[in-house]
């Protein structure tokens, strides 16, 4: 593992992210031996980003996903590119015109993820439970919950290492989109050779400079992503800006950093997860007490003002139950 993380550091090989959202260079299914089809059907999905508002009050080159169209499932509706899942990663694109809410699921050996779609652009999703079989689908919507199958495609995942789907942009971390949050982690973390200097200093801006919005928490729409520029410059957010603002500055300067969802007590909350050689991977998220390396929480952190009671409740982890990993 030590071996792999000290490669992962330096590299600085980039990506082109494509701009539009129309066929690839790969018209046809490939692969066919990995692919099935879900049965045409309806399933009830569920919405979440609403509820992650309850929480209380750089790489030199970014890399980017990159939907390059060698192994791909596409109808007359969608396209899912599943090319790079050595890397961590798959694309998908609603092709079609259409005013329905769209949905797409990444089914995992573990874990099923729901995430929203927005029609003629391409969106990133982290196949997060690592090697196993997988299952994309794509939905759109018929009323209510219900959603009708619109693709869906098979596929084994064998990851190139463990870090690969927490170092890239994603659809809840997009730091390929956020030139200003890459060059202020690079201006913080400048001179700093050492992951958790890094990871200090990062998560000393986030808790002493950016506030949480009470007014966003109580009108936050289905669908919100955390825009992390937009977050840099408001110098405030909800519990899921807080959490993507410091996850992807820290991808950005090679570091595996986990976004987390789960429920911190009762609320639905958002935290971080890090790795270092030095620690592995901290569960839930990290700070530094002064002695040793302990579970972080920036939202609580910043808008409890680091008190000693709050530092505490963050320091147990049976105030977390971890639910997703993005």
């Amino acid at each position: 593992m030590k071996a792999v993380f000290r490669h992962i550091l330096p590299v600085g090989l980039a990506l082109c992210l494509l701009s539009g959202c129309g066929s690839t260079a790969g018209e046809t299914e490939t692969e066919a031996a990995f692919v099935d089809e879900a049965p045409l059907g309806v399933a009830s999905l569920e919405e979440e980003t609403v509820a992650l508002a309850e929480g209380p009050a750089a790489l030199d080159t970014v890399l980017q996903p990159e939907a390059s169209g060698v192994l791909t499932k596409e109808n007359e509706k969608a396209v899912i590119d599943y090319s790079n899942t050595e890397d961590g990663y798959v694309m998908v694109c609603y092709t079609a015109e259409t005013n329905k809410r769209l949905k797409a699921q990444v089914k995992g050996p573990t874990t099923t993820y729901t995430y929203n779609l927005v029609k003629g652009e391409w969106d990133t999703f982290p196949l997060s439970d690592g090697d196993g079989s997988y299952q994309v689908v794509v939905y759109e919507n018929i009323s209510g919950t219900k959603y009708a199958t619109a693709l869906s495609v098979r596929f084994d995942v064998a990851l190139a290492d463990e870090f690969a789907p927490f170092l890239r942009p994603n659809q809840y971390v997009d730091y390929g989109v956020a030139p200003n949050t890459v060059n202020k982690a690079r201006e913080l973390t400048e001179g700093k050779t050492e992951p958790l200097e890094k990871v200090q200093a990062v998560y000393d801006f986030v808790v002493k400079n950016i506030t949480y919005d009470h007014e966003l928490a109580a009108t936050v729409q289905s669908g919100y992503l955390p825009v992390l520029d937009t977050v840099l410059a408001k110098r405030s957010g909800i519990c899921f800006d807080y959490a993507s603002l410091m996850t992807g500055m820290l991808r950005s300067q090679g570091i595996p950093s986990k976004l987390v969802v789960g429920y911190a007590g009762t609320a639905y909350h958002a935290w971080i997860s890090v790795w270092s050689e030095e620690t592995g991977w901290v569960d839930g998220a990290i700070y530094f007490d002064g002695v040793s390396w302990q579970r972080m929480d920036p939202t609580f952190a910043s808008s409890g003002r680091q008190s000693a009671a709050i530092m505490k409740y963050i320091g147990d982890g049976s105030n977390y139950t971890t639910k997703y990993l993005y």
